[in-house]
């Protein structure tokens, strides 16, 4: 392949458009650094464990965003494709809850079974023989 031929194959490329490709990835890679710098000073505010996790994934998410837009070319894609990652978003977004939904689904002996009650009982009972 001679060099004319690989230079017709990339004429579409205007040096214009990709400075302006260059300057986006630079600009999503320094809010990338920044993001993550500000993951690390969220550590040391010493936040209650839900707290600090619920920031942490907020702050995780926006880079997953943007690493996909931009540097998996998503934001040009169709508006089907969009629409499948919004509802796999919405998925991985209900999985991320079900914990903090059942962290507040607290079984107590009050509001418990009187089966299950004593079904506990009799099996720490049988155990301690």
């Amino acid at each position: 392949m001679d060099s004319s031929a690989a230079h017709g194959a990339h004429a579409g490329h205007d040096p214009v458009e990709i400075d302006k490709h260059v300057r986006t990835y630079i600009m999503v890679f320094a809010t990338l650094l920044v993001l993550t710098m500000v993951t690390v000073a969220v550590s040391y505010l010493h936040l209650e464990v839900h707290e600090a996790i619920a920031v942490a994934l907020v702050i995780a998410s926006i880079k997953a965003s943007l690493v996909a837009l931009f540097f998996m070319h998503l934001i040009s894609e169709r508006q089907v494709i969009l629409l499948i990652l919004a509802l796999t978003a919405a998925f991985a977004a209900v999985l991320l809850l079900l914990p903090v939904i059942t962290n507040h689904d607290h079984i107590t002996s009050s509001n418990m079974p009187a089966a299950m009650i004593s079904a506990a009982h009799s099996s720490e009972s049988a155990g301690h023989h």
